[in-house]
């Protein structure tokens, strides 16, 4: 039984609890060891158990001790099957439902009786919901809007926990025995920013013997196509593994097709069909049904007569029309970073100081780091005040001065974008700022005429660096809000002003699908951490997994540049629009 799972059951018994209205303390027990069970360093809990680490664990317990053991022996767990027994399967499903928090769901039962999602949906859309306290109309809205994300999604999750999943996962896969190699194929490898199953391609001297296997490995709740090479296994955790087993001759083969998209195959194979060469089982065969050797996935594009195409861009036929031209850009890639824009301190909602940002940045081998804390109308995250700023300011002038390795630590804003288009605070003080993001966080349900008709105000406004999280998302539990893209990408090319990449994982906003047309409009763009602790700068790595999957090279994002090239394109704004 690998952490993951185990650390999955204790939360779903701590959330049944909390349901059934037990001790506190209890249920505060279960979420401790699920926490530290979670952050154990192994790939099966039960080889801790064994040596005792297991019942020495900080936060584990006699009883989820006992349960741990249950599911070490069984995979499952007797306590929380009792109770889900007892608390209606509705009601359990209101726990997937954004935004809506075990407390509420308690009250929501009491009061009104609400037992499913369905049941929910009705009393929001007539108007019983607005009845209770603490449920307004904006709540009532916001459930239903949360209701039709959970229909809609069903079991997607957000990259970072598929990629959680994939490590235990890979590693059990690539343990077994039998196994030669195996490698990430699916969504997980197009690095897709939403995830719905795990998919691995493993090569084997048997492949159905090695699928057999697997599909009764630890944590494994439920199987589709058993007794093939390709079975489908859920886990106990609700993580679903889509196991590819081939023969070593038909892995390359294998990895490319399990790596999709089911479009780009689809047209790859045409193509190839065009050629004379066609596909059989696991097997490519040219013109005369001869079996062609493949020992990489370029021989497939070669045989296409395209270029090599990497897996970010294997998508919805973009990928296609930039192949045309022969050449497939150079992506960007991590060591093309030179610094960051968009990072939180303490001094606003951040978790880590000025001194300490600076350091992780400088450890990442970067030379330097922009501090964007929240502008002063963004009450709620402590926005600054125009005291608070210059503390900030003099506080970053005595860092710098006192650095010898060249580090910059460069003054900036992540100032809000008012309701009518102005920017937070006033000329003079905008003046100081080395240089702004600005950003919209409130007044998201204008139409798009007015939404749009504010962001291009605010690029009117020269001090305006970069757009911060240009659409608004969250992934799984916001739309973006309603705004003409097209509109903002001419403004911002015309203007000289930066479009981020936000790459907290919620948000991966802009949206790789709008990243095309932002290119063919000449707009810089900057991949922003939207740091709030020195752990989350490493969001970079998913802005710039965003960044490939729309073509972007090295030259197209403003914080591949040295720091004096960032300086010079923030006075250029302010002098252009000037």
């Amino acid at each position: 039984m690998d952490p993951r799972s185990a650390a999955h059951v204790l939360t779903q018994i701590a959330a049944f609890l909390e349901l059934k209205r037990e001790n506190s303390f209890k249920v505060k027990a279960y979420e401790q060891a699920a926490r530290a069970v979670a952050a154990l360093d192994t790939d099966d809990i039960a080889s801790l158990d064994s040596t005792g680490v297991l019942a020495n664990t900080p936060g584990v317990g006699n009883a989820t001790l006992a349960v741990l053991r249950d599911l070490m022996a069984t995979g499952e767990s007797r306590l929380l099957e009792q109770l889900r027994s007892e608390i209606p399967a509705g009601v359990v499903d209101l726990l997937n439902v954004p935004g809506l928090a075990v407390s509420k769901i308690q009250q929501l039962h009491t009061e009104l009786g609400i037992d499913s999602v369905d049941a929910l949906e009705a009393a929001a859309r007539d108007g019983r919901l607005t009845q209770v306290k603490g449920f307004g109309a904006k709540t009532a809205a916001k459930l239903l809007r949360g209701i039709e994300i959970l229909r809609s999604s069903g079991s997607l999750v957000l990259r970072p926990r598929a990629i959680a999943d994939s490590v235990a996962l890979l590693s059990a896969v690539r343990g077994h025995p039998g196994v030669h190699r195996a490698e990430l194929a699916g969504a997980l490898r197009r690095h897709r920013e939403t995830v719905r199953d795990i998919d691995v391609v493993a090569s084997a001297d048997d492949p159905l013997a090695v699928a057999n296997a697997m599909t009764r490995a630890p944590g494994v709740t439920h199987v589709s196509g058993a007794e093939t090479a390709t079975p489908s296994m859920t886990f106990a955790d609700s993580a679903i593994l889509h196991l590819h087993c081939a023969t070593e001759e038909s892995f390359v083969l294998m990895l490319w097709f399990a790596t999709g998209s089911a479009e780009h195959v689809k047209t790859v194979l045409e193509r190839l069909a065009s050629r004379g060469v066609s596909f059989a089982g696991a097997t490519l065969l040219d013109a005369q049904n001869r079996p062609i050797a493949l020992t990489d996935e370029a021989r497939i594009y070669e045989l296409a007569g395209l270029p090599f195409i990497p897996p970010e861009m294997r998508e919805e036929g973009h990928e296609f029309l930039v192949a045309a031209s022969g050449r497939i850009p150079t992506l960007i890639s991590l060591p093309d970073v030179q610094g960051v824009l968009h990072c939180h301190s303490t001094y606003s909602d951040g978790k880590s100081t000025i001194a300490q940002m600076a350091e992780a940045a400088r450890e990442r081998g970067w030379r330097y780091i922009g501090i964007t804390d929240h502008s002063q109308a963004a009450f709620y995250a402590s926005g600054l005040s125009v005291a608070q700023l210059h503390a900030q300011w003099a506080e970053i002038d005595a860092l710098n001065a006192a650095a010898t390795d060249g580090f910059r630590i460069l003054k900036g804003i992540e100032a809000d974008i008012l309701a009518d288009g102005s920017l937070d605070y006033d000329q003079a003080t905008l003046d100081r700022f080395d240089f702004v993001v600005g950003s919209i966080h409130s007044r998201f349900a204008m139409d798009q005429v007015k939404m749009t008709e504010r962001v291009l105000r605010a690029l009117d406004d020269p001090h305006l660096t970069i757009l911060g999280h240009p659409t608004g998302r969250l992934l799984l539990e916001r739309d973006p809000y309603p705004i003409d893209m097209n509109a903002v990408f001419e403004k911002a090319a015309a203007v000289g002003a930066s479009i981020e990449i936000n790459a907290d994982p919620k948000r991966l906003d802009l949206d790789w699908r709008l990243i095309p047309r932002a290119r063919e409009a000449g707009v810089m763009l900057s991949i922003g951490p939207d740091a709030h602790s020195t752990k989350s700068l490493d969001y970079v790595v998913s802005g710039i997994s965003v960044a490939r999957k729309g073509g972007v090279e090295a030259h197209e994002v403003l914080n591949t540049k040295p720091i004096d090239d960032v300086m010079a394109f923030a006075r250029a704004r302010r002098t252009r629009s000037s």
